[in-house]
């Protein structure tokens, strides 16, 4: 079941490749997200340069507490989340990022089987008229698939 999803990505990136992780949360925050607060406007994915550890980070990402008075002081809803994916996912998506145009985003945010995952994906930003080409696009193929049902019809 999808708790929360990115809209935005679909119109402003191209997607290249989707991969699916885990996330390190707080009991709270899950409570949070299983009601369906939260937003990934801005999230993105990032590692730390400096740790010798290959880690990879959910940056930005908004999650509420779930309760305002049962949470503990000091509690940064913005705060950095760690993903938990395979070795080699990780070591590709680290040399991916490395490539000048990539970045990673979260997509959606859904549970499964009792787990919160997190679906991220590899994209390129699109350029302002290849988002008009794609509207163009989109219109042409509504038009054309009317003009056939009344032909049909």
């Amino acid at each position: 079941m999808v708790l929360i999803q990115n809209r935005e990505a679909f119109r402003n990136y191209q997607i290249l490749e989707r991969y699916v992780a885990g996330i390190d949360l707080f009991g709270f925050e899950v409570m949070s997200l299983l009601i369906g607060r939260g937003s990934l406007k801005g999230a993105y994915v990032s590692y730390d340069h400096k740790s010798a550890k290959k880690e990879l980070f959910l940056k930005n990402f908004y999650i509420p507490p779930y309760q305002e008075k049962n949470t503990p002081s000091g509690y940064n809803p913005y705060r950095e989340r760690r993903l938990l994916l395979r070795k080699g996912e990780i070591a590709h998506l680290i040399n991916q990022l490395k490539q000048p145009g990539l970045t990673i985003i979260p997509l959606k945010v859904y549970n499964q089987n009792r787990l919160i995952k997190v679906e991220i994906a590899l994209v390129k930003g699109l350029k302002k008229f290849e988002k008009r080409e794609l509207i163009k696009k989109r219109e042409f193929e509504r038009k054309k698939q009317r003009w056939l049902k009344n032909i049909k019809s």
